[in-house]
């Protein structure tokens, strides 16, 4: 599994976008952030491709280019 595709938990996803729960689940509510994949039954993880993506749009859309770190 490449880095990318890594299953992110919900505290790491809050960490990488500077966003707290509330508004991330706000935003998947408004179709504006990836939804989590499930990875059991009480358990959901994020693709980092998709966060990643994610990302990278919000930053073209503001009409910046976005450099992952290394």
């Amino acid at each position: 599994m490449s880095e990318l595709d890594r299953l992110l938990r919900r505290k790491e996803v809050e960490a990488i976008t500077g966003m707290g729960s509330t508004t991330i689940y706000r935003k998947m509510a408004d179709g504006t952030f990836p939804r989590p994949v499930a990875a059991g039954t009480k358990l959901a993880r994020w693709r980092a491709s998709e966060i990643q993506a994610w990302i990278e749009a919000l930053s073209m859309a503001r009409g910046g280019a976005y450099s992952a770190p290394p």
